[in-house]
């Protein structure tokens, strides 16, 4: 793939640097229609193995742009360890859902790169089978009554969460998903693209309206 490797930076921009399994499985469309308008030129060999690509080979392509782009402390979540035995782990191999109502979920710190004091969050939801998303802002990282808000704003029933990083799984959540008949699973650490979905929405959707600024819990912007 060395020789193809030019090609990566330009069409992972195209796709609004998507994560590798989302990149690798546009590739079929992207492509031919970037030929098509004379956009990309590339040789038979280089083109076939685009088209072919696994989504880990486009990951590891991509790790020295993501580099590049990377911020500082930015994500503060951690994988917690209570509880952790009794939720299932669901991998990007396993999510066949035809029905809406199975969401992903993560939580983007808004701490400005810097850990220290109190900083806002968004609770990012986004449902597999339609793409549907929802962000509320909370104040931490407990905050199982706003799936009671997100449910209300939903335009269908909700039917499973999977949370991306282990963040809030604690015994509140659990018993919200059990009284209320809902799916739990959650991600491998360190392996975003379990959660390619909300992945591509935390960028997408919350860095892009609220940007990587600090923000307290009085709502003020700080530089």
């Amino acid at each position: 793939m060395k020789s193809s490797g030019r090609c990566w930076a330009g069409l992972w921009q195209v796709l609004d640097y998507s994560c590798g399994k989302r990149l690798a499985g546009s590739l079929g469309w992207l492509v031919p229609k970037l030929e098509e308008q004379r956009e990309l030129r590339v040789k038979k060999p280089v083109r076939e193995k685009l088209l072919r690509v696994s989504a880990s080979t486009a990951d590891r392509l991509l790790r020295p742009e993501r580099k590049k782009m990377e911020i500082k402390s930015r994500a503060k979540t951690k994988p917690g360890t209570l509880l952790k035995h009794q939720v299932p782990i669901r991998t990007y191999a396993e999510w066949d859902e035809r029905r809406p109502g199975f969401l992903e979920t993560d939580l983007v710190g808004h701490d400005g790169g810097r850990a220290e004091g109190e900083f806002l969050w968004s609770l990012n939801v986004t449902d597999v089978a339609s793409t549907w998303s929802e962000t509320v802002a909370v104040r931490n990282r407990a905050q199982v009554w706003t799936f009671e808000a997100i449910q209300k704003r939903l335009p269908f029933k909700l039917l499973g969460i999977s949370d991306n990083d282990g963040a809030f799984i604690n015994a509140h959540l659990i018993k919200y998903c059990h009284d209320n008949q809902l799916t739990f699973t959650r991600s491998r650490p360190a392996k975003k693209n379990d959660g390619c979905y909300i992945e591509q929405k935390n960028y997408s959707v919350v860095r892009r309206l609220v940007g990587y600024a600090r923000y307290d819990p009085r709502g003020n912007r700080l530089s």
